[in-house]
């Protein structure tokens, strides 16, 4: 038995062989496509770590006969390329599999380029970036870009009975016998990482005591050798932004139980920072001023989870949750800035009324006082109608109230009367 991990024993040597990924290698995949025809681009694969990545490079060219060849961006050096190249111009056609393109150097990718151009190395890259952002433009624009998703538990669990059932490269020579729950919790556990799940029940076969010439695993088993499921939490990959992004989506839309699966995927990463960030932007973004008091009792969770830190920093984290998830929804005050700050950006701005300058120049409060600058406070409501935008943007409205709470209602009459007020005096 070769000391090959079982998951890369398990790679599969043509692409009719790949369990899901069904949008790029089912029939009418492109990349089923490029291969029938053989006539093969370079592309990129991103997604999550034990998606199979490594497995659809190697069953491409174990599915058109080309060579195939694996470097590392990072440990791999120019060199190291040069032969493959020299290789590729004595066969014709070398497909190159680069791990972590993401930080492939200007030197290597400007050695590589003239040979992605002429056809001689078709370049796979395999990344858990986005190479939208990660990736330098001069290799994507040569690279077809395609996105792999994690593996179904379902998917997850037929490379586990392939694997039992396979005598040349698989576990069949040992004769496992792996309980329904023991099977369950590999499938489920390993959150769609393939690898992750192979590996494990390879340990667990492996370790465990023969009786009678059977191997077999139980639920414990399974437990001890995958002991915390293959959560995904990379801080650098899309992965935690999406997880963000739904957190905060589901606060959004008033539903409770998502906003607190969300919150309990980032505290399981313990990434109490970002929790705290984006708990506070909720806060003023999605509640706003449908609910004042939000924000305050918000940074009052936010500073109690810190003191108290994990575990028990889950409870009041919690709490703010389900009490935004709860509350009234306005996001009156993040679109009447950015409404505001698009005019600015626009250039349209205008010259501030003379009555409203500074007076720290000599003769400008004199001037404020003798073209009608009066002082609100000097009322007795507080209030007096006057201009204060430019002239050209004097009717601009940039603020638009909503009516999903008393608190905005309230806001919204008194911001009535004082605009109605305004265009009165404006006339």
């Amino acid at each position: 038995m070769t000391n090959e991990p079982l998951a890369a024993r398990m790679r599969p040597e043509n692409i009719d062989e790949i369990i899901s990924q069904q949008h790029l290698v089912g029939p009418t995949g492109i990349i089923r496509r490029m291969v029938d025809t053989k006539r093969l681009s370079s592309m990129i694969f991103y997604g999550p770590p034990g998606i199979g990545k490594t497995s659809i490079a190697k069953a491409i060219a174990g599915s058109t006969q080309y060579k195939f060849r694996q470097l590392n961006a990072v440990s791999n050096t120019k060199k190291d390329m040069q032969l493959i190249v020299e290789e590729a111009k004595m066969s014709g056609q070398v497909i190159l599999l680069l791990d972590e393109i993401h930080r492939l150097d200007k030197t290597k990718q400007d050695f590589l380029l003239p040979h992605l151009e002429n056809g001689k190395i078709v370049l796979i890259g395999a990344t858990t970036s986005n190479p939208y952002h990660a990736i330098n433009p001069a290799i994507r624009s040569r690279a077809q870009i395609f996105e792999l998703y994690p593996l179904t538990d379902e998917d997850v669990n037929l490379a586990l009975k392939r694997a039992l059932e396979d005598d040349k490269r698989g576990l069949k020579s040992y004769n496992a016998q792996v309980d329904d729950d023991a099977m369950e919790y590999f499938s489920t556990q390993s959150q769609g990482d393939v690898r992750s799940a192979l590996n494990a029940l390879e340990l667990a076969v492996l370790s465990s005591k023969v009786d009678e010439d059977v191997r077999h695993i139980t639920l414990q088993d399974a437990k001890d050798c995958l002991q915390r499921g293959a959560f995904l939490s990379d801080k650098d990959g899309d992965m935690h932004y999406d997880v963000m992004s739904a957190f905060q989506k589901s606060i959004r839309g008033s539903d409770v139980n998502a906003a607190l699966h969300y919150l309990a995927r980032l505290i399981e990463a313990g990434d109490l920072p970002t929790i705290a960030r984006r708990l506070l932007v909720i806060s003023f973004e999605d509640i706003g001023l449908a609910s004042p008091n939000a924000g305050q009792r918000t940074l009052a969770a936010i500073d109690a989870a810190e003191r108290l830190g994990f575990p028990e920093a889950r409870i009041p984290l919690s709490q703010a949750v389900i009490e935004l998830c709860l509350s009234p929804k306005s996001n009156s005050a993040i679109s009447s800035i950015d409404n505001a700050l698009s005019d600015i950006r626009k250039g349209n701005v205008g010259q501030i009324p003379d009555h409203l300058k500074d007076g720290h120049y000599a003769g400008a409060k004199e001037l404020g006082r003798a073209i009608g600058y009066q002082y609100p406070h000097s009322h007795e409501s507080g209030f007096i109608a006057q201009q204060y935008l430019p002239d050209k943007l004097k009717n601009k409205i940039y603020y638009e109230p909503k009516t999903t709470s008393k608190s905005e209602q309230q806001f919204k009459s008194i911001y009535e009367n004082i605009t109605k007020a305004q265009q009165q005096n404006s006339k």
